[in-house]
This record gives C-alpha cells, structure tokens and sequence, in this order.
C-alpha cells in the first residue's frame, strides 16, 4: 500500500492544458519508477451519491451490482450491464511493472473475479429505478459490449464476437451463443474490453481491440491484429481492420449531424502527468493514429524501435484532448430531450481516473458541446464527487449510456451502482 502514491514530480500544469482541439503537449519525462497515485477503492457511504451539475439531479437506478463496466439500452427500455472484470492473463507485465500493475487493480477494486454476465434491468413503473432484475446471459467471458441488430444481440467478450437470439420482451436468454468472429486475446491480453456497435443501416459491425502493452514493450510481434477498430460485414462474415494504431479504444458512437463514428481511446504512460493525453476522435477508414510509434501526429515515442517510417509518416492526429491520464472509457451522443437543451447534439464522456498522475485527473463524467458535427467548446463537468476528501475512490464511473427516457445512466464499478441523472426538481 505503500505504492498508493510514489516515484515522480508533481504536474507543472494544470489538468485543463491537456484538454481540447489543441492540447499542451510538454517535452516527454522519463524514469525509473513510475509514477503510482491510484485511488484506493473503497465505495459509496450510506446516502453516498455523486454531485451533479447544475440544473441536474442524480440517484441510484440500481444498486448492489458486481463490477458494472457497461451498459446497453434495449428497443423496449430494459438496460441491460456487463457486470465483467479482467480475465486470467498469466504473461501480463511480468517482473517489477506487473508487480506494480497488480497492487495497483487491488487498490483500484479491479482484481476481483469476473461475474461474467450480462444483467438485465427493468423499471416497471416509470419511478427511475429498476424493480425488476434478472440474469440476462451467463457464463460469459470477461463481456463488455453489446449491440442488437434486428433480434440478434451481439456480445463482445474479451476473446470472441457472439451472437445471441433475442425476442422482445425477454428477461434472459437460456441458447448457445453462435461465434461470429475470434478476437485478440492469449496469455496477455493486456487491454482486454472489446467493445462493439452496429452501423446506423444495421449491416456492419465495429469491434475495438486495444494494445496488448503500453508502448510496444511486450515485443512488436505481440500487437498483431491489436490496437485498432474492426470492421464485420454481417452478412457475409467478412472481417477488416477500420482503423489502426489506437492504443486502447474503449467507447464508440455516430455522431448524428456527420454520421461519423467517434471513439474515446487511451493513450500511453510513463512519459510524465501531462503526456499523453486521452482523446476522441472521429474514425477515418483506413486511418493510422500513432499508436505505438508517434502521438498526436507527430510526437516521435523514443521509446519504440525500430520505428516504421512508412506508417508514421501516415500518422493523423486526433480531434479533441480528454486529459492525460483520465482513462476515458464511455462516450455517448445525447439524442433525447429530457436534459436541458444545451446537451442535446454533444458527446458525454465517462472517466473512469487516473492511477498514475500527480494529481489525480479524470474520477468524473464530462459533456464535450457539438456543433456542425465537431466539438465546439471545452467540457463541462456534469458528475463529480467520486473522490472523499481523503482522496478514495467511492466510484469510478465507466459506460455512459441514454434510458428510454432521454435520461443519463452512468455504470460505476466501484460503487457497484448504475447512475440515473435528470433535470433538477423545479
């Protein structure tokens, strides 16, 4: 516990340079310890809830779940979660740096076993809150994604697209998963969520694969096939790479004014608090971000080599900073229209926190403005309070998600609570 906070200096810049269109991008530091200020997990207090922004209100939609990462809204209104951890990755970040990587999942309430299941849950009468809870799908592995195409939903666990039959209505789902596709995975497995959502026109699916390292370090050879998005013709199988060198893509969603998809991806470490930060970005087919050789373009990662030259020079630079460090997972377009209007058209984006950054950054949800299909301002807090006056982690939320109802449901892992957030009482 003594690795709760250790090795390196405090950031000379404050979080918000590592934010927007242009983000400060000082020169790389290196060391070696690195940086450790992880938030020791502890949960929410009795009545313990996060603080909302202005204008909005929050309360628990359910509670006294096993690791909520990620969330999923059915046609009829149910929400259905991935109550999911890591699975076993035996050769991941072996001798001191998997030493360090363990105690930290231990602080950060990651290391617990997978519950491996998909939970569905139901508000019957309209109260905000699920009063009715079932197991939807079990026996899954390490599950994080979901998408549902006509009566197909589609899961993607951590080393296999499948398929599930779905009827209306359904509370749970007893028939065999069908394979659809092999994903990544082996012994490390290092980024280990796969994430998947359906084109508007339901006939293409794209799966996130993230890096099985930080930068390269496990051997090149190791990143076949990684770091990158997929895409899956439904109707024939077939299987591409989208887009590639995106160290770890987590959340993706269309934008609704370009139709573009946009992703949420985290960047690597160990090159100081203010490098390199989290961004989003708009997803070009057939684009390369960086990832491990350059960042933000240009930026060479001494680190890797030997570098390739031909994909650095094709390196493209993503559209908006999210700050270094903040492991910014879910992100979601607000389409409704129960929250105040200034959030309609804008992107929501979860942050679960960094374990590596003095001081800490991300532990909130942000809403990043749209206009015109492109970010239009700096983002605005809408939850906070994850951290206690301590410094410990009561929540870290993940997925962001919209109800039925146009209202915001945000899955906490830590606190083992889906969020519901709403317009204040007037």
């Amino acid at each position: 516990m003594g690795l709760a906070s250790c090795g390196g200096d405090e950031s000379t810049l404050p979080a918000s340079a590592g934010y927007g269109p242009k983000p400060t991008l000082p020169q790389p530091q290196s060391g070696t310890v690195p940086t450790v200020n992880i938030a020791t997990a502890i949960g929410w207090p009795d009545g313990g809830a996060p603080k909302p922004a202005a204008g909005l209100s929050v309360n628990a939609f359910a509670s006294g779940l096993d690791h909520p990462r990620w969330l999923f809204v059915l046609p009829n209104g149910d929400v259905l979660v991935a109550e999911t951890n890591a699975p076993k990755r035996p050769d991941d970040s072996t001798g001191v740096t998997g030493w360090v990587a363990r105690v930290v999942m231990k602080m950060a309430g990651a290391d617990t076993p997978s519950a491996n299941r998909i939970t569905l849950l139901r508000d019957t009468n309209g109260d905000g809150v699920a009063d009715v809870r079932s197991v939807f799908l079990k026996d899954l592995n390490s599950p994080f994604g979901m998408a549902l195409v006509g009566h197909d939903l589609y899961v993607a666990d951590t080393d296999a697209l499948l398929r599930f039959p779905y009827k209306d209505g359904a509370t749970e789902i007893a028939e065999a998963g069908t394979k659809v596709i092999d994903l990544p995975a082996g012994s490390i497995n290092h980024h280990w969520t796969k994430n998947v959502v359906a084109s508007p026109d339901g006939k293409r699916l794209y799966v996130t694969v993230g890096s099985n390292s930080n930068v390269g370090e496990n051997g090149l050879d190791k990143e076949d096939g990684r770091a990158a998005i997929y895409e899956v013709d439904i109707a024939t199988g077939k299987l591409r790479i989208f887009a590639s060198g995106l160290r770890n893509p987590n959340g993706m969603d269309w934008e609704p004014v370009s139709g573009a998809l946009w992703t949420a991806v985290n960047e690597r470490d160990e090159i100081g608090n203010d490098l390199v930060p989290d961004y989003m970005t708009s997803v070009k087919d057939g684009a390369f971000y960086g990832w491990p050789y350059v960042y933000y373009g240009e930026h060479i990662d001494a680190r890797v080599t030997p570098q390739n030259t031909e994909l650095v020079a094709k390196a493209i630079a993503p559209d908006y900073a999210l700050g270094s460090h903040t492991a910014s997972l879910g992100l979601h377009f607000y389409r409704g229209n129960m929250l105040p209007p200034h959030y309609r058209g804008g992107v929501f984006i979860g942050q679960h926190g960094s374990w590596n950054r003095k001081p800490r950054s991300g532990y909130k949800v942000i809403f990043v403005p749209f206009a015109a299909g492109k970010p239009s301002g700096m983002p605005e807090d809408v939850l906070t309070g994850f951290l206690n006056e301590d410094g410990d982690a009561m929540g870290r939320p993940v997925g962001v998600v919209e109800d039925r109802a146009g209202a915001l449901l945000v899955a906490d892992d830590v606190g083992n609570v889906i969020w519901r957030v709403t317009p204040a009482a007037k």
